[in-house]
């Protein structure tokens, strides 16, 4: 049997198509809390609308961790240190997070409403307190950046386990990792006291969503999936399923969320094909394959993602509040009210982006004076690897297979192009 063969090109290629993918992630979220806060008309159709939207922000949010193991794994820089890695994470993330906490603080007091778990929040630490006037503070969606928190703290420990799997037993580990997934439903009913039930999830109580959803450690499997198929992609070891048959595959996964138990529907049925389809976008990137999601307009839309995220809530939650919109039962105001809400928080977004985001990583996120990585160059002119027809070496033990040399992952070594530096994590 022939070596698997090598898809990647030298300098990591760019993933627009997993950057539009962001956007519709949070859209997920934003749909679910536009559903809680909409005026129905009668409780029938609230019933109806949502019970077909109550999953969407646990597979939003799922996309987002697995994701984000993925994206990390793709672009680790050869001679990176855990020290310039979490720095860069933390000027992605805590500014955002601050200006969105001190802005959900302000208004909570504008509203005369209590502000709880406040240093819990702010500290990014209030994800593991099943305490639902802790986790769900301030900004209520910021319970993710404390998971994420997490995972950055970790991921060079990870990173180096994860290059000494052998190549041929990497989707024996992401099966594993399923498996871990799959398996938390039933720890989460045999373990976690069912206190706060609520009658709409039977079966089910905040606890036990608490465990399944927020709860780091429990979030921590998502991530390491993303970043196992990271390195199946990378290896070449990739099944070669289409992206448009994987978004059937979510979609089912979906379907079968709304019929089963509420705990197996949390991320259980759509963890296998959320990997397979951020997988499978990140290979159309590579091949060139046209998506949907490629254009100019929804890269945009993934740029500004995360910041739409932290501030889409706010929004909802509070600006009808304060604009003193009062609930009338017609579906046609209501749907205008929302999509002033959608148009408000995208340009909120746009602000956040443009003002603390991007200035933020490119002036605190490397060191001064500090040289721009080569992976980073857009297009080197005449790169000595470079070259026609297929070039035969080994990386993580395949094979290139595409028309340019490779630069060598993880010490492996190529017949043209000179040896990298070893990652110093």
């Amino acid at each position: 049997m022939s070596a698997p063969t090598e898809i990647i090109p030298a300098v990591h290629a760019r993933l627009p198509t997993l950057t539009g993918m962001r956007f519709l992630a949070a859209l997920l979220v934003f749909v679910f809390h536009a559903a809680t806060v909409f005026d129905y008309p009668d409780g029938e159709t609230a019933a109806d609308v949502g019970w077909l939207t109550g999953k969407l922000a646990f597979l939003g949010v799922s996309f987002f961790f697995v994701l984000s193991g993925f994206v990390l794994t793709w672009s680790v820089r050869s001679g990176d240190t855990a020290a310039r890695f979490w720095r860069r994470r933390a000027c992605k993330i805590y500014p955002n997070h601050l200006v969105t906490f001190l802005l959900a603080v302000a208004l909570l007091l504008a509203l005369h409403k209590p502000v709880t778990g406040w240093w819990q929040n702010l500290l990014l630490i209030h994800a593991w307190f099943p305490d639902q006037a802790i986790f769900n503070s301030a900004n209520v969606v910021s319970w993710s950046l404390a998971c994420e928190a997490v995972f950055y703290l970790l991921f060079p420990l990870l990173h180096r386990w994860l290059v000494r799997i052998p190549c041929s037993t990497l989707w024996w580990w992401a099966c594993g990792s399923v498996v871990a997934v799959l398996c938390m439903p039933l720890l989460a009913q045999a373990l976690v006291p069912a206190t706060g039930g609520d009658p709409t999830q039977p079966g089910s109580s905040l606890s036990q969503v608490w465990f399944l959803y927020i709860f780091p450690p429990v979030c921590l499997l998502q991530f390491v999936l993303g970043m196992v198929m990271a390195r199946i992609v990378l290896s070449g070891r990739w099944i070669g399923l289409p992206l448009p048959l994987a978004a059937v595959l979510l979609l089912g996964g979906y379907a079968l969320a709304l019929v089963v138990p509420y705990n197996f529907g949390v991320n259980a049925t759509t963890i296998v094909p959320v990997a397979l389809v951020i997988a499978a976008g990140a290979v159309a990137d590579v091949r060139g394959t046209a998506t949907l999601l490629r254009g100019r307009v929804a890269v945009w839309l993934g740029e500004v993602s995360f910041a739409f995220y932290l501030v889409h809530y706010l929004v909802l939650l509070h600006g009808r509040e304060l604009a003193g919109i009062q609930g009338s039962g017609d579906v046609v105001v209501e749907l205008a009210v929302l999509t002033g809400a959608m148009a408000l928080s995208l340009c909120l977004a746009w602000l956040l982006y443009v003002g603390v985001e991007r200035p933020f990583m490119r002036r605190w996120s490397r060191p001064r004076g500090s040289a721009r990585p080569p992976q980073r160059r857009r297009q080197p002119a005449r790169p000595p690897q470079r070259q026609r027809g297929p070039v035969t070496g080994r990386q993580h033990g395949g094979r290139v297979a595409r028309g340019d040399a490779v630069l060598p992952q993880h010490g492996g070594q190529v017949a043209s192009g000179p040896r990298p530096r070893e990652r110093r994590w």
